[in-house]
């Protein structure tokens, strides 16, 4: 019976989490948002934005942590506080993935998938933070590498999308590699890691485990992009070998921290 009325709570909580989350998206879209573009100076006001967002996720977790529905333990995290300008790679296996990031870094911006421009609940998040959209490669490149020279942390997700399953990555996207190797900053690995799995590719939000769910953030060390890459190669192939080796390297530590699985 206490098995059974937890669980019930459980899907209580994440159900209102979702709709306070949705609600206060779209409170800043249509008042905060408006609001923010009569801050006379654009750099400040970007720096403000993203320390909103940063301390909101933060709250949002610690409550999600408060009423039992996830737990989180972290790992190198302070790097993530300290790297400064750097492209913070990680694979993406459920949806919280990004708000747990955001959560952990005050000075972070974001790429992100371009059906958020228009988005109810994201719209003026995106515009107000300054975030990438990933519908142009080249604009990618470019805005990534404006936000690195204004001191920000880029998060990438090179999946391009949430992991197709458990055991298994989507093939990285080059972009990083093209942004790293432009704007001459460290790539930072972070392995992200979720059990039992929840807010995954094949799940919906209603599908929750049996058991609070634990998100694991491991931070690796920072590799420098330019010694990936053949000295004098031209920008695609470079970028090709350094998304390949930073596609291992992640999926290989994935394996030794016992995130995946060898023979499932």
């Amino acid at each position: 019976m206490a098995t059974r009325l937890d669980y019930c709570w459980r899907w209580f909580a994440t159900g209102m989490s979702f709709v306070v989350f949705g609600t206060c998206g779209v409170l800043f879209s249509i008042v905060a948002f408006p609001l923010a573009q009569l801050w006379p100076h654009r750099a400040s006001r970007q720096r403000a934005v993203t320390l909103i967002i940063h301390h909101f996720f933060r709250a949002l977790v610690a409550v999600l942590r408060r009423i039992g529905v996830m737990e989180l333990d972290t790992r190198g995290a302070a790097q993530l506080r300290a790297s400064g300008a750097s492209i913070v790679v990680a694979n993406h296996p459920t949806y919280l993935d990004v708000m747990v990031l955001l959560s952990l870094m005050p000075n972070a911006c974001c790429v992100v998938k371009n059906k958020h421009w228009g988005n109810p609940c994201f719209w003026g998040i995106v515009r107000a933070a300054e975030y990438v959209s990933n519908a142009d490669p080249v604009g990618l490149v470019e805005d990534c590498a404006k936000q690195l020279a204004r001191g920000y942390t880029m998060i990438i997700f090179p999946e391009g999308s949430r992991s197709p399953a458990p055991n298994r990555l989507h093939a990285f996207s080059r972009g990083f590699a093209y942004v790293a190797l432009k704007a001459g900053v460290p790539i930072v690995p972070v392995l992200m890691h979720c059990d039992p799995p929840a807010f995954t590719k094949q799940m919906r939000w209603h599908d929750i485990p049996a058991r609070p769910f634990r998100i694991t953030v491991d931070v690796l060390g920072p590799i420098a992009a330019d010694d990936l890459a053949a000295h004098g190669a031209a920008p695609a192939l470079a970028a090709r070998s350094v998304t390949s080796a930073i596609e291992e390297h992640i999926t290989q530590h994935l394996f030794d921290h016992g995130f995946f699985k060898t023979g499932t």
